[in-house]
Parts: C-alpha cells; structure tokens; sequence
C-alpha cells in the first residue's frame, strides 16, 4: 500500500521524525498515523495530544514546518501529517534521511556530499580542488583541446593564444576564489586517479557472459582516454567487413564508428565521477555493452533519451569543454544522433537501460557479420582477402594466393568460385595468361 509519498504507521513514536525529514529532503509525503500497513484504519488514542506535540517537535528538531490534520473514519480517529519538500538540507540531529521509492535512508559519504550538491544548486565537476595548480596539467591536453576547437567556432580565436590558466578561466573551470575545479583536472591532469578513484576506462573482451579472453585500460586525462578506446575498439576489438566498389576498398564495420564514439563520450560526459568505479565496456561476439554509473534526471526515462529532449549533462563543466572541442553538441541529441547513425547504416538499433546500478548502452551486431578480430578464419573472411589482394594484382595466381594467405590450392579455388557466382568479380582471357576483374558489384 506504501508508495514513494506515503507512508502508514499504526502509532506514533518520535524517532517517525526521521520519515518527515527523509520526505522533507526527497519529494515531499504524507504520513498517516493510525493505519496499518495494509491501508485499514486502526485509530489511535491521543490523537488530540498529537495534533499540537507533531508540528512542534519537527520545528524544534528539524527546523521545518507541517500541516498536522485530525481524520475519522468509522468512529476512529487519525492524523494525517502533510510534508513540503524543502529547497535546502534538513538534518535530523546531524543526519540526513531520505525517502526512496517506500522505504527510508539515511545518506552517507558520496551519497550525502552528492545530495547536499544538488541542494545547493552545484554539481560534482564544480566544486573547487584544493592543492591543484597550473603546473601538473598536461601541455598534451591543452594541445589537444585547442586543435580540435579550433575548426569549431565555438571557442575565439584569441582564446585559443591564451596561456593555460588564463583558458581555464575562462572555459568556468577556476573559481572565484582561485581553485580549479574538479572537471580540471579530468579534462586536463595527465593522471587524474592521483586526486580522482576511478577515473580510466576498463574494455574487455569476453567469449561468453562470463569468460574474459583479454583487456585493457585507458588512462590519463578524458581527451585521451576517448581516443584511446576507440583506436583499441577500432583495430583490437572489432573486425572490419570489407567490400569493393570497382577498385575503392571499402571497410565497415558492425556498428557505426560515429554512434559508438557518441556512445562513448555520451558516458564520459554523465558518468557520476564519485563513485569510485570506471566506465566499463564489455565486448562480445556478437553484442558491445557500454556501462557507467550515471544517473538520468528525476523526470526522465529512457524513453526520453529516443526523443527531442533538452541537454542536461550530469557534468555541465565538462560536458562545456567537451562542446567547445567540438567533440558533442549541446542540445541533447547525443541519444538521438547514435540512433540515427545506426538508421542510416541500417543495423540494429541499439538498446538504453537505466536502474540503480547505472546507464547502459547495448549494441548488437549485423547477423551476417563476422565482426570481431577473434572469430576463427573462415572462407567468407578467405574471399575478402581474395579480392583484397585482386585489387592490388589483376594477374595473381591461384598457387601466388595461396601461398599469400598461408591456405590451400583448394581454399583458393572455392573463395574464387564463391566470388564468381556472387559476381564480385570475373576471368578475363585464358585460365594461364588471364586476368581478374573486379565489377563494380
């Protein structure tokens, strides 16, 4: 019967302050004292003594304010007590409760450092760095920064001359006070594990759900662990297939570089940085699941994410220098250009989930594909590397090709015969002074 703004209790015990606090920090409730569990109304006995020691007890241990209204129903009387939820934090003798779904908590650590944050209108990559100066940034990063945002026009000419504290500066990343913020020291500290747990990126490529075969892991500031993990999905984890448009070859592989790069800076950009745990991306044979733990806002689904929808990133510093560099854009069509991506190229489309534990993107592959460097060679792979090699030598033998890619006399005339019937290419004179042809199919 209990839901996430009303709570039942049979009697009243002073330590029930605690739920009116956890309301009072969450969304605002309704306590009902005299109802059991099941929604029936038990009554209670001093419900009069009630009426006035409630309101004045919360004002007094909470400092806040609630409507305490005296209810019967078949001869039996109740309260209903009415909370607001309040703009700023309120403490239960030093502790910070909080309602989630029916049930209370009370915050601690990360948790309450986040909530007091977002109570005070700041998130996490705003708040100042103490002990951090100009001097343990990376040169590579700044570099980096200016090349990319120099084609963009998002950033002044000028700025781009500047000195690196005076582009911090302006970029918001220093505060008035004269600290540089934590987004800082992500997007520019050559290690920002030294002040930040947590802070690379984990790839790994697994032959079943729960068999790793081999990983790595990107580290250094976010420009370049982004570049990193695509240079590593691009030619480690992911197989090309390729194909021939006359003498044009051409590689494609099984999802869009362009929707999983946006996948991945999508999770650069809305990962909670304070939990301590790194983006994961976990590579299949036939699927690629990119996970980090960050949150949507209170009013979003995921069914959001596939429409029109303001941008609001989990970290606005960040994702600011992000845009500047050219790397996203700023009105939250992330979401929507992966989807697009994945139209255009005609793949599955991919799949958001979103819990307690996290974000997850979910990539499937294209079903005719081989797409990873690990699947065992086959002929369908043989005929690639035939025409590969057609296209470099119209006059290659059959025994040159065989030797070439260390197979068999037989494997080379079954490829050719595959790619003859499929008409990818054809026999120009005579089976010892001919040539190949590749048609434009």
């Amino acid at each position: 019967m209990e839901h996430q703004n009303i709570e039942y209790k049979e009697s009243w015990r002073d330590e029930y302050i605690k739920w009116i606090c956890g309301f009072a920090n969450a969304n605002g409730g309704k306590i009902y004292v005299g109802i059991n569990d099941n929604g029936i109304v038990t009554g209670i006995a001093d419900a009069k003594k009630l009426l006035e020691e409630i309101p004045n007890k919360t004002k007094d241990i909470l400092g806040i304010l609630v409507d305490v209204n005296l209810k019967t129903k078949t001869k039996k009387q109740y309260l209903e007590i009415i909370v607001e939820a309040y703009p700023y934090p309120v403490s239960y003798k030093g502790q910070y409760h909080f309602r989630s779904g029916s049930t209370k908590q009370e915050l601690k650590g990360a948790a309450l450092d986040k909530f007091i944050l977002q109570k005070q209108g700041k998130r996490w990559d705003a708040v100042p760095q103490p002990n951090l100066t100009v001097k343990e940034l990376a040169k590579s990063a700044f570099d980096y920064f200016k090349n990319k945002a120099a084609g963009t026009q998002r950033v002044t000419p000028e700025v781009l001359k500047d000195k690196p504290e005076v582009l911090l500066q302006k970029l918001h990343l220093k505060t008035d006070t004269g600290y540089f913020k934590r987004a800082a020291i992500l997007l520019f500290h050559p290690d920002p594990e030294k002040y930040i747990t947590g802070a690379y990126i984990k790839l790994g490529f697994f032959n079943s759900d729960d068999d790793l075969a081999f990983q790595d892991e990107a580290h250094g500031h976010l420009f370049e662990q982004v570049e990193k993990i695509m240079d590593l999905l691009l030619t480690k984890y992911l197989k090309a297939t390729i194909s021939y448009k006359g003498l044009n070859r051409i590689e494609q592989y099984p999802i869009p570089e362009t929707a999983l790069r946006e996948a991945l800076l999508n999770a650069v950009v809305h990962k909670d940085y304070s939990s301590g745990n790194p983006i994961q991306i976990s590579v299949y044979t036939n699927k690629i699941i990119i996970w980090n733990e960050g949150e949507l806002p209170d009013d979003w689904t995921v069914e959001s994410l596939k429409t029109k929808h303001p941008s609001r990133p989990f970290n606005p510093d960040i994702a600011n220098c992000f845009f500047r560099a050219g790397l996203i854009e700023a009105w939250g069509r992330g979401t929507i250009k992966i989807l697009n991506e994945c139209k255009l190229a005609k793949v599955t489309l991919p799949i958001f989930k979103y819990d307690l534990s996290g974000f997850v993107i979910e990539f499937g592959y294209r079903s005719r594909q081989n797409s990873l460097s690990t699947v065992p060679k086959t002929e369908s792979s043989t005929t690639d590397k035939v025409m590969y090699q057609i296209a470099n030598n119209e006059s290659v033998t059959i025994a040159e090709l065989a030797k070439k890619l260390e197979v068999t006399n037989r494997t080379i005339e079954r490829a050719i015969k595959q790619l003859q019937t499929e008409n990818k290419i054809r026999r120009i004179g005579s089976d010892k002074s001919g040539s190949w042809k590749l048609t434009d199919k």
